[in-house]
C-alpha cells in the first residue's frame, strides 16, 4: 500500500466523523483482535493505541489518527478484505504500522499496561 494512500486513511475526520470512527471501533475491536491476533505481530501496540485512542486525555488530532486507523482494521472490505487467508490484514499492519510509528509518543505506560491485560485475559 503506498504513502499516499495511507495518508489519505489516517485522515482525521471532522467530529461527526470521529464520533462514527469510535463507535465502530468500540463495537468491532475484540472481534477483530481475536481474528487478527496471528497475522498482526505487533498486536499489545495496536490494544495500547486503541486505549490511547479512546482517552479523553489524549489530544483530538492523535485521538482522530488512532480512530482513522483503528476504524480500518476493523473495516472487514477493506483495500484488500480481511478474509482472504493469509493477506487479508497486510493492508491493515500498513496502516497500523504508519499510524503508530507516528505518535508512539502519545501511547503511555499506562495504555501499553491496559493493553497487556486485556491480550493476557483474552488468552
Amino acid at each position: 500500500m503506498d504513502k499516499t494512500r495511507i495518508d489519505e486513511i489516517l485522515t482525521p475526520g471532522d467530529r461527526n466523523r470521529d464520533q462514527e470512527r469510535e463507535e465502530r471501533v468500540r463495537g468491532q475491536f475484540w472481534r477483530t483482535v481475536r481474528r487478527a491476533a496471528r497475522q498482526v505481530p505487533f498486536m499489545e501496540d495496536v490494544v495500547a493505541a486503541y486505549y490511547c485512542a479512546l482517552d479523553t486525555r489524549t489530544p483530538k488530532r492523535v485521538r482522530g489518527v488512532l480512530l482513522a486507523a483503528l476504524a480500518y482494521f476493523v473495516l472487514p472490505t477493506d483495500f484488500i478484505p480481511d478474509f482472504i487467508f493469509g493477506l487479508g490484514f497486510t493492508d491493515d499492519v500498513a496502516v497500523l504500522t504508519a499510524a503508530i510509528a507516528a505518535l508512539r509518543s502519545h501511547i503511555t505506560p499506562v495504555h501499553r499496561a491496559a493493553a497487556r491485560e486485556a491480550l493476557s485475559e483474552d488468552s
